[in-house]
């Protein structure tokens, strides 16, 4: 009979009291990119060089069952599970997952459970595990400042997802792509380890469905000691949405990150009907600028974001009110960032030689809301590449749930046209869609193999200003997260941090 497969030793989890470093408010945020793009190494090195280091909770459990059945280099995803509270359900994750030197090639990696609206699977144990590990990892050895991204279309994820990053003590938690009213609450009820309710949309329902995640369930009464509510950041484009949110105790945030269209990945529509350009990108006018003496107006800290990778920019930020700017694309290329590194030397190769092309696709995500694709080589911004894919949803984060006539059941527009159909999906909206769970996870080298030996293919997010590789990276040289916050001090009157 195999023997368990042993947690290293580590030291304990952070969370019990709260840093001196969690008061501070940074002048620059992380931003939170793609499926580990924003890993905790990045992460970290923004938090050790003085600033918000955020790491992105999106997908983190199928990371880290991919990590650890990549043999856990460096050892750094084990040392965190020995670190979590109830090592029964850490264990049993490096039992599933754990391959020692790795899963052989051409293998595929072993599948993950999906979370359903039951609640209470082992999707929610492995939600809380990947984000517990990530945070973790982020905060270790330091008193800087950590944040975790979320977004709020990924309903079924949020509350496990962010039990996991508290009980690793995250400082914030920012959350984007919808109207994140829930999460002030549900941050003040995941930290006191209390049963909370999410409100999950349902398609074709009326009213939203209640989703049931209970803390103390989960950690079988092994209740940590006590917990600290993070501060809670919402990701807006317009200070309508900002205001809706201030207006109310329940859904007021800690702050606002007011993202423009110019920011990598999702961004909001254009206010009103959406025309389409010559290229096929929306376009947007004056109703979709921020109106920041509106924004001062709440009273609340906010960060601008979006085409902000410049000092001047930073202090014009600062001089029309803002706390500062949020900061991606320039992270998403430095050598800390979790993407793979030969993608970053090919977006750095381009974006210097000015042949590099990053379109904002109105179809590619599963979501309808606009999503930057950057025009590479050998990823599914080719068409003969996208085409060449088998779509399949084997993952499943962008999935909606949808009321059927023999009950609930998840449909994506990225996933096969037939069962999309079936589910009674109009074939229309599955044209042009782009499966970015499996697409953004190869993006980081963590690909899943399929039989007959095809990988899936990357896919690949960045902002479209990307005008701060002249100052950063001259050459196409690599640059580090320490290089960003440097070049952009003078903006914040700041000296670089010790």
């Amino acid at each position: 009979m195999p023997q368990p497969t042993p947690i290293p030793t580590a030291t304990p989890t952070p969370t019990a009291t709260p840093t001196p470093a969690a008061a501070r408010r940074p002048w620059l945020i992380q931003g939170g990119m793609g499926v580990g793009v924003s890993g905790w190494r990045l992460a970290r090195a923004v938090s050790t060089a003085g600033q918000l280091g955020v790491v992105s909770g999106t997908a983190l459990d199928v990371v880290l069952a991919r990590v650890l059945q990549t043999g856990d280099p460096g050892g750094h995803a084990r040392r965190a599970l020995a670190a979590f509270p109830l090592p029964e359900l850490a264990r049993g994750a490096l039992d599933c997952y754990f391959r020692e030197g790795g899963t052989a090639e051409g293998v595929p990696m072993r599948a993950t459970p999906r979370l359903r609206a039951a609640g209470g699977s082992q999707a929610e144990i492995l939600t809380v595990l990947g984000n517990f590990v990530e945070v973790w990892l982020a905060k270790e050895g330091h008193d800087g400042v950590v944040g975790v991204n979320y977004l709020e279309k990924i309903q079924l994820a949020t509350a496990p997802a962010m039990f996991g990053a508290i009980l690793a003590g995250v400082d914030h938690v920012l959350v984007g792509a919808g109207v994140p009213a829930q999460i002030p609450a549900l941050a003040s009820r995941l930290a006191r380890c209390e049963p909370c309710v999410t409100q999950v949309a349902v398609e074709g329902d009326d009213r939203p469905m209640d989703h049931l995640f209970d803390p103390r369930a989960l950690l079988a009464g092994h209740l940590p000691g006590p917990l600290r509510r993070p501060g809670v950041l919402a990701i807006v484009s317009l200070p309508v949405l900002a205001a809706y949110l201030a207006r109310d105790g329940a859904t007021r945030p800690d702050g606002f990150v007011i993202e423009t269209s110019g920011a990598g990945g999702h961004s909001a529509p254009p206010r009103g009907p959406v025309r389409l350009d010559a290229g096929g990108e929306p376009v947007y006018g004056p109703r979709d600028h921020p109106d920041l003496a509106k924004m001062a107006a709440l009273g609340l800290p906010f960060w601008l974001a979006g085409g902000q990778a410049d000092p001047e920019a930073v202090a014009a930020a600062r001089a029309a009110g803002a706390a500062g700017v949020q900061i991606g694309s320039a992270f998403a290329l430095c050598e800390e960032s979790g993407m793979a590194p030969h993608l970053r030397e090919e977006l750095r190769g381009r974006a210097g030689a000015g042949t590099l092309t990053v379109r904002n696709d109105p179809d590619a995500s599963p979501t309808s809301f606009p999503f930057k694709v950057a025009e590479l080589p050998g990823t599914v911004s080719e068409p003969e590449v996208a085409a060449a894919r088998r779509r399949v949803c084997d993952l499943g984060f962008l999935r909606t749930p949808v009321r059927g006539p023999r009950g609930l059941l998840y449909r994506c527009a990225a996933e096969p046209v037939r069962a999309y159909v079936r589910k009674g999906g109009d074939e229309a909206d599955t044209t042009g869609r782009r499966c970015l769970c499996n697409g953004l996870l190869a993006t980081i080298g963590l690909a899943q193999r399929r039989l007959g030996g095809r990988v899936e293919p990357p896919l690949v997010t960045i902002g479209k200003d990307l005008s701060f590789l002249s100052a950063l990276s001259p050459d196409g040289a690599p640059y580090t997260a320490a290089d960003v916050v440097r070049w952009l001090a003078p903006g914040a009157g700041a000296l670089r941090p010790a």
